[in-house]
């Protein structure tokens, strides 16, 4: 029907007004306003020399006229024109979907892509961060596979280096032969266990170190690394010279302006200010999720200010604390232990496979859980030396330069970046992106991809950015299909999670808590009476591993977010346990209609429409364009976005409550007489719901969440 009036609306424009029209865009007419779908057209008055009035009224008189389907129109906001539709499209459209099986798969597009996503290190299990890279891969694959593509799902594990080896020196040194079965602990929780133990040890070691560097003593430094703490140091002073300045504005503003704002800001601030205004990470978050008014902006301002000036400190100082990190013991240790891998030490190599054997049997127990997998696992350990030869390639075309020293760069273009890219060290060992150049090649080799999708966290962006440039500047074939999805990270209302210092929250362990919420508040509605404890334990499982997933997915993920495991399980509002809710809705009126020998397997007959009838019709008919826009086939740079589907499973979910709802007006069941029209009438309804509840699931599952039977 889109088409259809695209077609007419070209068509007017032509006989109208002699104006030729290459593309018509429509969009579903918002609820407030009276309409099917809506033309804007603002950018055509000045070509057609129209008010918008006039355009809106000549347009819909000749859609009127020439399409029995329009049923009227109406012009909004001058210069929106809203297009009704007749009942009988509705009934049509309806009748079509119902009978189609395949609604909701959209026609081959006859191109493969992979999807990358998870790639855990083995030094920790998976956290909520995880999750979020997990739900967003799974589901993207999903939707792609929907939209008609065929999808590989992949995942490149980093299963060695420095991160690893610092985990495996803690367990030599200090774990006492512990095994995950004589702990009684998972395995990838006992090997993140010894990554944190090591993080605590080494900071013990550090502290003397760091003692010297504030006296002035850097017998332990190379003069090269001294130049780079002095500069630190005299940048870190420059720093606090401007943080002292910038905080003798605030008694004054504090006095002035302080009073204006809401309790919690008030109480934020006054936890600041007394922890010397260094601690400042969920200050920081209030204030950038908060509107404020124009007389408190000098205070918002300069609050920013101060914490980000403090923020520029811990960054400085985080760059003597590596290099001062680098002189300790362990780390010299962990230095001859990743020699001894790198030369195949047969004894190291033997630690590595046992607790990496340890840590994988854990990821796949959380897989499992969470409800993903995968087609294509890739190892660090296997890839880490592919790309060596592209840089063979790279010189030859004239792409890449050596340097006096030996070391390999890659020039690049000013607008991506101002400066080269190291590619091989002097001493020939490769870095990240050599590996990643050579993964690249790797996986088109074992899968002749058309897309590449690599789902990785936004502050990776400018990595992928260099990764894909480079590859597009060696001519490879696949190049101009690679994509980042870049995601914004995962808060917490405590703040930001850290891996080495076990501030993360665990994805087993969340699993657990969001479960028992479900569990509390399912068994406080009373519904799940009479049922074996076994279903309520999978109705639990279910609802809980919905309200997770839809919550990390539901919000675009480019945008940063804010985790609350409460408003996660909520069974009336924005949340995935709602429209699991509306969905049994469904499934409940199929056995209530099986109850009363209701035969829903015949068809139906009916020549109008109550207006919720006509709004779900409506949503319905979305869907499969909901499909297209979440996997990118209009716009690649606006798809890959499962929160495009999250909204509509809501809308669809919250419009058929409404329908639910409406007893009175629009009874699905029950029938005010054994008429003819009565019994067709009660039919369609009941198709309605069917149907209704078959997109709701096959909308979740897109986001890879179930849907119980009962709740």
């Amino acid at each position: 029907m889109e088409t259809t009036l695209q077609n007419a609306l070209k068509a007017a424009f032509e006989e109208l007004f002699n104006h030729q029209v290459d593309e018509i865009e429509l969009q579903p007419t918002r609820k407030e306003f009276e309409g099917a779908y809506t033309f804007v057209m603002f950018s055509f008055l000045k070509a057609v020399r129209q008010k918008p009035e006039e355009l809106g009224q000549k347009l819909g008189d000749y859609l009127v006229q020439n399409l029995p389907e329009v049923s009227g129109y109406n012009v909004a906001n001058k210069g929106f024109l809203n297009i009704s539709l007749s009942e009988k499209v509705w009934i049509d459209a309806f009748a079509q979907m119902a009978k189609n099986e395949n609604f909701g798969q959209l026609p081959a597009q006859n191109q493969k892509v992979m999807v990358e996503y998870s790639s855990p290190n083995t030094n920790k299990p998976l956290h909520l961060g995880h999750l979020r890279n997990n739900f967003l891969g799974y589901s993207v694959a999903k939707i792609l596979e929907a939209a008609g593509y065929e999808v590989v799902k992949a995942n490149l594990v980093n299963d060695r280096g420095v991160h690893i080896c610092k985990s495996m020196l803690a367990y030599v040194k200090f774990g006492h032969g512990e095994t995950p079965e004589s702990s009684g602990t998972k395995g990838d929780h006992l090997i993140g266990k010894y990554y944190v133990e090591f993080d605590k040890r080494m900071k013990e070691q550090v502290k003397p170190i760091l003692a010297q560097v504030a006296q002035g003593d850097f017998s332990l430094f190379t003069s090269a690394e001294q130049q780079n703490i002095v500069t630190y140091q005299t940048k870190i002073a420059k720093i606090q010279q401007s943080v002292e300045q910038e905080q003798k504005n605030l008694p004054a503003l504090k006095g002035q302006l302080l009073a204006s704002f809401d309790q919690d800001f008030q109480d934020l601030f006054n936890e600041w200010e007394n922890s010397n205004l260094i601690t400042s990470s969920t200050f920081k978050k209030h204030i950038d999720g908060a509107t404020f008014g124009k007389k408190q902006a000098p205070l918002v301002k300069l609050i920013r200010k101060i914490i980000k000036l403090y923020n520029s400190i811990g960054k400085e100082e985080g760059n003597i604390k590596q290099l001062a990190n680098n002189k300790t013991a362990l780390m010299g240790e962990v230095t001859q232990m990743l020699q001894k891998w790198e030369a195949k030490d047969p004894d190291t190599i033997a630690l590595w496979k046992k607790m990496n054997g340890w840590v994988y049997d854990g990821f796949n127990a959380t897989y499992k859980a969470i409800g993903v997998d995968f087609d294509q696992m890739y190892y660090e350990s296997e890839t880490y030396l592919l790309g060596k030869e592209i840089i063979d390639d790279g010189l030859n075309q004239g792409l890449f330069y050596t340097k006096p020293d030996g070391s390999v760069w890659s020039k690049l273009p000013a607008d991506v970046s101002p400066n080269d890219k190291l590619l091989l060290r002097s001493n020939g060992t490769s870095v990240y992106m050599t590996q990643d150049l050579g993964t690249a090649d790797e996986k088109y080799k074992d899968h002749q991809i058309d897309k590449s999708i690599y789902v990785i966290g936004n502050e990776q962006d400018y990595h992928c950015v260099v990764l894909f440039q480079i590859l597009k500047d060696l001519g490879r074939p696949y190049a101009k299909g690679l994509y980042h999805l870049s995601y914004g990270m995962v808060d917490l209302p405590t703040g930001k999670m850290k891996s080495r210092e076990g501030t993360v929250i665990d994805a087993d362990d969340l699993l657990l808590e969001v479960k028992k919420t479900a569990q509390d508040r399912t068994d406080a509605l009373g519904k799940l009476e009479g049922m074996s404890d076994a279903e309520k334990e999978e109705i639990y499982r279910i609802i809980s591993l919905g309200a997770l997933k839809y919550t990390l997915l539901r919000v675009d993920p480019k945008k940063r977010m804010l985790f609350d495991k409460n408003e996660s399980v909520d069974f009336q509002g924005d949340a995935g346990p709602f429209v699991q809710m509306n969905y049994v809705r469904t499934r409940s009126i199929l056995r209530k209609a099986a109850s009363l020998g209701i035969d829903t397997t015949k068809g139906w007959q009916v020549a109008d429409l109550h207006p919720m009838e006509s709004e779900l019709i409506m949503l319905l008919q979305q869907y499969e364009q909901v499909i297209a826009d979440a996997a990118g086939l209009v716009d690649p740079k606006m798809g890959y976005n499962p929160s495009l589907i999250a909204q509509y499973a809501y809308n669809l979910a919250k419009t058929y409550s409404q329908f639910f709802a409406e007893r009175r007006k629009c009874p699905i069941l029950k029938t005010p007489d054994q008429s003819a029209e009565s019994m067709e009438r009660r039919k369609f309804r009941i198709a309605l719901s069917t149907k209704t509840g078959e997109v709701i699931k096959k909308a979740l599952g897109l986001l890879g969440i179930e849907v119980p039977e009962r709740m």
